[in-house]
């Protein structure tokens, strides 16, 4: 038993996409219509099972088809995706996925996902430079310095600047780009990769739990629920100050037994390979000097231009990774780095995160099954009929938990937002609860699983180091269960007040 591994992270991903692709045989394969706003024709579009049918625009409309939102909402864009309509579940013929379904979806997977996937690779290409021209060595030691005796500190600040960043515009996949850049600054000040891994994965999952004017998960669900995005955000933000104190606290105790002592590392057996992985490729460090100073200028620069974009320009992954790839070469450029060298160098760089990538298309591969298998319907149709008759508690933290589930399934924030805010929300009237408690629990229980959800970004993040998923679980379940034990509180008590 003691030579038995955990399986790899593609090795996992396979086997819960062989897992669904049976449950396309067991589950019942269903569809809701859905509607959609046309902004050419002015007009709604009804999919049916058996076609589609265009119906006039209007709050009349809306409310013939029970929806319960204002017309504003689809007619400025706020609401962009076709949402589904309530009382329209319908049973089809089943869609079971064979082997070769099986053997097709990662590829369909890699080809869905390939704009995360082609930023995580130039995104290796620009390390890989900076690397060569070891602006990276200079700075860590500069900082290490500078840091000598408060180095908490940097667990601190990163972990409330990717919380302020999931909170605000849905930081999460974006955050790949910084574990190759901060794991090396962790190490330098004696932490080890887990410190690093947990500061900026659990800020980035506390603040998207707790979000507060995102986009993608709060404003576009409130919209699909057809209440005000403002609605309940005093709560949020308490929920965001309180969650994010627990999570640092609780990086900050292991930070400290590690430090104090790197034997009590979950991953010291690995303490020797990662340092290797992540030394720089010069042998001696620079004076930081004003080249260097420059150079990591304009590598900052890369990610603060990707921030504004994302949460200001309606940037996405082809604006950000032009701006990785346009960094690269000027970094290229000040470190006089030689055309060929360049091209070696970043096509090595890209190489060392193509397993990254790989990994994010085959988790794709597994909602590709359950949509070609047409499952996802069903599951939430059945969902939404757990809590008929519960006290508002239990409805609460049944939501909760049935939220948790279904993002196995619907990992997107703002997929689950369209597809299930217009079945769910409902439900909140016929306990006598605001339809805000919903969106906290779709908020909340999407990011509690996100915590360890292997159809997530987990498994991504964590092939970034080269830490196993089972190293992770027992570093992350303590936390887990606390954060899970007080939102649970938190959520039956907001329903009595």
């Amino acid at each position: 038993m003691k030579h038995l591994k955990f399986p790899s992270a593609q090795s996992i991903l396979l086997l819960i996409a062989a897992m669904v692709t049976l449950l396309t045989w067991v589950i019942p394969s269903g569809k809701y219509n859905t509607l959609s706003y046309d902004k050419s024709t002015q007009t709604f579009i009804q999919n049916k099972v058996d076609g589609s049918l265009s119906l006039p625009a209007t709050q009349a409309t809306l409310s013939d088809l029970q929806i319960k939102i204002p017309l504003q909402k689809f007619t400025s864009g706020a609401i962009y995706k076709p949402i589904n309509i309530p009382n329209t579940y319908t049973k089809l013929e089943s869609q079971p996925q064979g082997f070769f379904e099986f053997i097709k979806a990662p590829i369909k997977g890699i080809i869905e996902a390939a704009d995360i996937i082609f930023l995580v690779l130039i995104l290796g290409g620009l390390i890989g430079i900076m690397n060569k021209s070891g602006a990276f060595d200079s700075g860590i030691a500069w900082l290490a310095k500078t840091l000598k005796g408060y180095e908490f500190v940097l667990i601190v600040i990163v972990t409330i600047l990717v919380a302020i960043g999931g909170t605000t515009f849905g930081l999460a996949e974006e955050t790949i780009a910084f574990y190759p850049i901060l794991i090396p600054v962790f190490l330098a000040a004696k932490y080890d990769a887990m410190v690093a891994l947990a500061s900026i994965y659990i800020g980035s999952c506390v603040g998207t739990m707790c979000s507060t004017v995102n986009p993608f998960s709060t404003i576009i669900a409130s919209n699909a629920a057809g209440i005000n995005w403002t609605t309940g955000l005093t709560g949020r933000l308490i929920m965001l100050g309180l969650s994010a104190a627990i999570c640092i606290a609780y990086i900050l105790r292991y930070a400290k037994r590690v430090k104090n002592d790197e034997r009590k590392s979950i991953i010291y057996s690995q303490k020797t390979e990662i340092e290797q992985r992540f030394k720089s490729l010069n042998t001696t460090t620079q004076l930081l000097n004003t080249r260097l100073r420059l150079i990591l200028l304009v590598f900052a620069s890369c990610f603060v231009i990707m921030i504004i974009g994302v949460s200001m320009l309606d940037w996405w992954f082809i604006e950000m990774t032009a701006t990785f790839l346009v960094g690269s070469i000027l970094i290229g450029l000040l470190a006089r780095v030689k055309e060929s060298e360049f091209v070696d160098t970043f096509v090595k760089g890209a190489s060392d995160l193509l397993g990254v990538a790989l990994i994010i298309g085959i988790a794709r591969g597994v909602s590709v099954i359950m949509e070609d298998g047409l499952i996802s319907d069903t599951l939430l149709y059945y969902a939404s009929t757990v809590t008929e008759g519960a006290n508002k508690g239990v409805f609460t933290n049944a939501m909760l938990l049935i939220y948790s589930g279904l993002s196995f399934f619907i990992p997107s924030s703002s997929g689950m937002a369209v597809l299930t805010m217009p079945i769910m929300s409902p439900l909140a009237d016929t306990v006598g609860i605001g339809r805000e408690i919903i969106v906290n629990c779709y908020q909340y229980g999407m990011g509690l699983f996100a915590f360890i959800n292997p159809t997530g970004l987990i498994l991504a993040s964590l092939a970034v180091v080269n830490v196993g998923f089972d190293k992770w679980l027992k570093f992350v379940t303590p936390l887990l269960v606390i954060l899970l034990v007080f939102t649970m509180m938190v959520l039956t008590v907001s329903v009595y007040l």
